[in-house]
């Protein structure tokens, strides 16, 4: 194809050589001022998130305010800390421990609420995003491809307006509708393969059971689920924890606070804090879609058919080529993207710290240029309008010639 000829001229080894030494080189150089990076992020976080319990359960005209706050903490907490320290951007820079990979948000309910506490489970969430979506990139078997999850939404006889529709109510609900029990789906599978690998390999068998397509909230109800899976356990392990967190521990101060200042309507308080946390999950439904889902979908992506060994200098490309990076460069504009912003040089090395990203950006995009390689960095806005345009159907990702590097592999 004639978008494609820039592959002609790409010195792959030469490639996957100087971004190796660039992430060593990367590496090598974190330390204190990583560690200090990450405290002034998690200060900004927190404060929103305080900002908003503080007033979420005020009269009923200031539901949106309090609800903004409240969204960007729980949504900064999630992209930006959980996000790198359960990559391990922070195992070799901070001493104490508190921000290891192995320890952070895991092992315990207390270590959750402590850490992070959202819809997904964070060991769900470490299987299906850390090992799965890093390691199969816009493969068949990614789970995070949007063009594959959206399939039903593609392939519909219906308007497009209709369509159109559909993805925005999804928007709205995506991480407690597809996100939290998908990546509930792969910790499931990952546990039954050691516990009882036969019993796996039978379900991956059987034609009644699609293990690969995405799993749904009201599928583990609605449809019959493989031995291993069960709504109740996607509840009481995964989503209920959260669900009575944030909206029954959160707001009950406001129950005595509103018995003690207005005793006439008790509970008027604590039912404001309750219906300012719903808006605000809604929110944080928009925002993270907005900075997440946009990262690996377009029509000037590619999307792969076979699978290649990681950390290679295909894997690098391949990195490179299914995805974009926003807007990028000063710690407001990297703070409201949650530093997806910086996907790209993330996919290259996803154990650095954030502080590593803002540094690489220019280098990488450097390197892409002096070697021909496509680099794509947009508006965020841009970039889910593209992918929008994918889940309705309304257009395709690019297929990877797999053929052109198999000579300059050999």
């Amino acid at each position: 194809k004639q978008d494609d000829k820039w592959m002609a001229e790409v010195d792959l080894k030469a490639f996957g050589d100087d971004i190796r030494d660039l992430g060593k080189r990367l590496s090598a150089e974190q330390g204190p001022a990583d560690v200090a990076h990450l405290h002034k992020f998690i200060l900004w976080s927190n404060m929103c998130s305080f900002v908003g319990v503080v007033s979420m359960g005020l009269v009923p005209y200031y539901y949106l305010l309090p609800a903004v706050f409240l969204s960007v903490g729980l949504t900064t907490r999630w992209t930006m800390i959980a996000h790198h320290t359960c990559h391990g951007g922070y195992d070799n820079c901070e001493k104490s421990g508190r921000f290891n990979r192995f320890k952070f948000a895991v092992g315990s309910l207390w270590r959750r609420l402590r850490d992070w506490m959202d819809w997904m489970h964070p060991e769900a969430w470490n299987v299906e995003h850390n090992n799965m979506h890093h390691y199969h990139l816009s493969e068949d078997n990614d789970p995070d491809l949007v063009e594959r999850n959206l399939a039903t939404v593609r392939d519909w006889n219906a308007p497009m307006f209709v369509k159109y529709i559909t993805v925005g109510f999804l928007i709205l609900v995506w991480k407690w509708m597809y996100y939290a029990p998908n990546t509930y789906k792969e910790l499931r599978m990952k546990e039954t393969r050691k516990t009882n690998p036969k019993l796996l390999q039978k379900c991956l068998e059987d034609p009644k059971y699609d293990l690969t397509a995405p799993l749904m909230f009201y599928s583990y109800f609605t449809t019959e689920l493989p031995p291993f899976l069960s709504g109740w356990d996607l509840i009481t392990r995964a989503m209920g924890p959260f669900f009575l967190y944030r909206f029954l521990i959160m707001p009950s101060p406001w129950l005595l606070i509103g018995y003690y200042f207005a005793p006439d309507t008790p509970t008027a308080m604590f039912v404001n804090a309750v219906i300012t946390l719903l808006i605000a999950d809604i929110f944080s439904n928009i925002h993270t879609f907005i900075i997440v889902v946009p990262n690996h979908a377009g029509d000037d992506l590619y999307k792969f058919s076979t699978h290649c060994k990681p950390k290679s200098a295909m894997f690098f490309l391949r990195q490179v080529i299914s995805s974009v990076n926003f807007a990028a460069g000063t710690d407001s504009i990297d703070f409201f993207h949650g530093f997806l912003n910086y996907q790209i040089e993330h996919h290259l090395w996803p154990d650095l710290s954030m502080r590593s990203y803002q540094r690489a950006l220019p280098l990488v995009k450097s390197l892409c240029e002096y070697h021909g390689i496509p680099y794509v960095q947009e508006s965020v806005f841009t970039r889910v309008r593209k992918t929008v345009d994918v889940m309705v159907g309304k257009s395709t990702m690019k297929e990877f010639p797999e053929g052109v590097f198999s000579a300059k592999l050999s």
